[in-house]
């Protein structure tokens, strides 16, 4: 639970609960009249006098002596004030950790080679932004240690991401910060997942003098660090002893694939320093179940469970990247003491993480540890670049939570010493941070996009070629084969194909059904489920357009926007429908003239989801001569959530951005123009695809409709926005 940063105390009193007097008896009631005529007399005159104390007798007002009154007894002697209280001691011990998730997409995209897109856009780069928010603020939020979780570069074999991670984590080495950092599995130039291979891929089977992480990260930089303690002999792993509030702690980071070589030294260095707690951090470790938030773990993960982390009492902790998302796993070690493990990783968010990172303070008073997840690069960004996706700080559960423990007791099977340390920091460092995040920074206020009222309430824009809305038939019900889905504009209808075209195996009628099922912002009244699909089989069913229709034909080369609204199904699976295609245009881009790029027997449009569920873009440009695909990519899609995309190319520069949810991706690309297509001929397909003229990889999950326009619309001309 986060600790409230709600500066008021409690309320003053109110006027009417004042005392009187401090530590004085009540007055009797004529001491009171003597009291208020004297104050009366002080303020009024004798006139005011004479009217509170009045005359005697009825007769006319005069100046003649008071009554006498009777006997006041004397007041008894007022008690001594107490004394003023001791000014409580609110100072605590603590410090925090920085921690830097993947940052691959950081060093990509602030590159010419990738038009410099942060930069162009924002006028600054986040990876930058990091390293230079811990270098301003480390001293005031006493900030030991950095500790980078590994994809430093997103392609291994680009030197100019390389000098973009250089330079930023440079900042950290020019302020005399230490930092650990480690080599992800896009730093290596053999990326094997464990669970594919566990026996290659490690540090084991590199060669050494090859990796471009040894080149830009190798010992001889680690070794300026003045926390650094040794590499193993691949250099791959290091550790670091940095030292906190009296306390010295451990970091253990172990790079991509770890060898058992690798793990035999990681035992050696703890080993060597038994008294220290160690915080284990690697790359892939935990991963982040479906449902996005709860932990789930790792092949890989279990390894090191079992052969480094269970009989390891001095592993208090582990911290990870590579699987997209937050999660936080409590598991129990051989001694019955806590491991927290825990995943971060922003790559896939809105700009490639939008500067994401996180700030651990570890309270030695209070026996907590306390998690903030933030960006000090969104509040610099200029106010009108600004998104309902750019959140400052975030606050859900699995981002901002506290972690209860008693460091004394958990450390003291191995260190009997370990103190609390000086008590130096006034207040809690993480409400300190998050503090400076927000001082200049209110989240942009986003007007509510208001539901369709009817299924007519949405723009109707020129140029539109085609419109297709999946709806009419009864709830759960099959859309037969040769079910008509009708064209807005009238020209381009698009119908069920027969079952069992083209190679596909045991296709059924209920694989496509009807349902009521949309977006919220769709004034489609529902949508269609495509069920069953299995590119293994292969198993699939799509709608395509007449091989007369006049869109099959249309390179749009004035620009043009592409709309649909998608849901992916819960139950997918990457085995089974990695690859699977929302839209096509049939024929093999192979085949088109001055082609040069990969995967000639793909078609020359593709509009689909990987197998990381992001939503690609792919395209063959219509211009003649030599040409490649190019290709937007999104982030990673939630299933069994609705999304609006959105994908708009400019008519003068050809560049074309992809919107998820109405936010710009990252990922896009320039100088584009046009889809080709090999002839007039040429079908478009809706929930299918084709691979060397046969059909394949068929969607999975819920469309709703699908509109392509001749021209670049702006969001107000959207599907998501009303008529009016």
């Amino acid at each position: 639970m986060s600790v409230s940063d709600d500066p008021r105390g409690a309320r003053t009193p109110s006027r009417s609960s004042l005392p009187e007097s401090h530590g004085e008896p009540a007055a009797p009631p004529r001491r009171q009249v003597l009291k208020l005529g004297a104050s009366l007399l002080t303020v009024g005159g004798s006139g005011a006098l004479l009217a509170a104390c009045g005359g005697g007798g009825g007769g006319a007002p005069g100046f003649g002596p008071l009554p006498t009154p009777a006997p006041v007894p004397a007041p008894a002697p007022a008690s001594a004030p107490p004394p003023p209280a001791a000014p409580v001691d609110t100072r605590i011990s603590s410090f925090a950790l920085a921690v830097m998730p993947d940052t691959q997409f950081y060093a990509r995209y602030a590159t010419a080679a990738e038009s410099d897109q942060y930069d162009r856009r924002f006028g600054s780069a986040p990876f930058a932004a990091q390293t230079k928010w811990i270098a301003a603020n480390a001293k005031a939020l006493n900030i030991p240690f950095t500790i980078h979780l590994g994809d430093v570069v997103d392609q291994v074999g680009k030197p100019d991401q390389w000098k973009v991670a250089d330079a930023a984590m440079k900042v950290l080495e020019d302020a005399k910060l230490p930092y650990s950092v480690l080599a992800g599995n896009h730093d290596v130039l053999n990326d094997v997942d464990y669970s594919i291979d566990p026996n290659t891929g490690t540090d084991a089977t590199r060669t050494l003098a090859s990796e471009p992480y040894l080149q830009w990260f190798g010992t001889e930089r680690a070794k300026g660090q003045a926390t650094f303690g040794a590499r193993d002999a691949s250099g791959f792993h290091e550790y670091h002893v940095f030292e906190a509030q009296g306390q010295k702690f451990m970091v253990l980071s172990l790079s991509w694939r770890i060898s058992d070589a690798g793990i035999a030294w990681a035992r050696q260095v703890i080993a060597q320093n038994p008294t220290l707690p160690v915080i284990l951090v690697n790359h892939q470790l935990l991963n982040i179940a479906a449902d996005g938030t709860s932990p789930l773990e790792t092949d890989y993960g279990k390894m090191l469970w079992e052969k480094l982390i269970r009989d390891n009492d001095q592993i208090f902790m582990t911290l990870n990247g590579h699987h997209h998302g937050a999660a936080h796993l409590t598991k129990t070690n051989d001694f019955g003491h806590k491991v927290e493990e825990m995943v971060v990783d922003y790559q896939m968010a809105y700009q490639g993480g939008n500067g994401l990172m996180r700030l651990y303070e570890f309270d030695l008073t209070r026996k907590q540890i306390k998690v903030l997840s933030f960006s000090p690069w969104v509040p610099q960004k200029p106010a009108a670049t600004l998104t309902s996706f750019d959140q400052a700080v975030l606050a859900t559960p699995n981002e901002a939570f506290t972690i209860e423990i008693d460091f004394s007791q958990r450390f003291a099977g191995f260190n009997k010493s370990f103190g609390t340390g000086s008590a130096t920091i006034e207040g809690s460092l993480i409400d300190q941070a998050r503090a400076m995040i927000l001082a200049n920074y209110a989240e942009p206020e986003v007007a509510a996009q208001r539901p369709a009222a009817n299924p007519d309430d949405y723009p109707k824009v020129a140029n539109t070629l085609a419109h297709w809305r999946f709806f009419g038939g009864a709830v759960d019900q099959p859309v037969p084969p040769g079910t008509v889905i009708a064209d807005v504009t009238g020209a381009n209808p698009l119908h069920r194909d027969a079952l069992n075209q083209g190679g596909i195996q045991g296709a059924a009628d209920g694989d496509i059904v009807w349902t009521d099922d949309r977006h919220h912002l769709s004034a489609t009244p529902g949508s269609v489920r495509f069920l069953n699909t299995d590119k293994n089989v292969p198993r699939l069913s799509y709608f395509l357009t007449e091989a007369a229709a006049p869109i099959n034909g249309q390179t749009l080369e004035s620009g043009y926007t592409v709309e649909a609204f998608v849901k992916i199904d819960k139950s997918w699976t990457s085995s089974k429908q990695a690859w699977m295609n929302i839209m096509t245009r049939d024929s093999r881009r192979g085949d088109l003239a001055g082609y040069q790029g990969g995967d000639p027997e793909a078609p020359p449009m593709l509009f689909a989801i990987s197998s990381l569920r992001e939503v690609q873009w792919e395209v063959v440009p219509s211009a003649a001569g030599a040409r490649s695909p190019k290709t937007n990519w999104s982030g990673e899609v939630i299933a069994d959530r609705w999304v609006h995309i959105a994908i708009v190319n400019d008519p003068v520069s050809h560049d074309t951005t992809m919107y998820v949810e109405g936010a710009p991706v990252l990922r896009n690309i320039g100088n584009a123009p046009g889809l080709a297509t090999l002839s007039a001929g040429s079908p478009w397909v809706v929930g299918g695809g084709s691979w060397d003229g046969a059909r394949a990889d068929g969607f999975f999950g819920n469309i709703g409709e699908v509109r392509v326009v001749g021209a670049a619309l702006a969001p107000g001309q959207w599907l998501t926005a009303r008529a009016g």
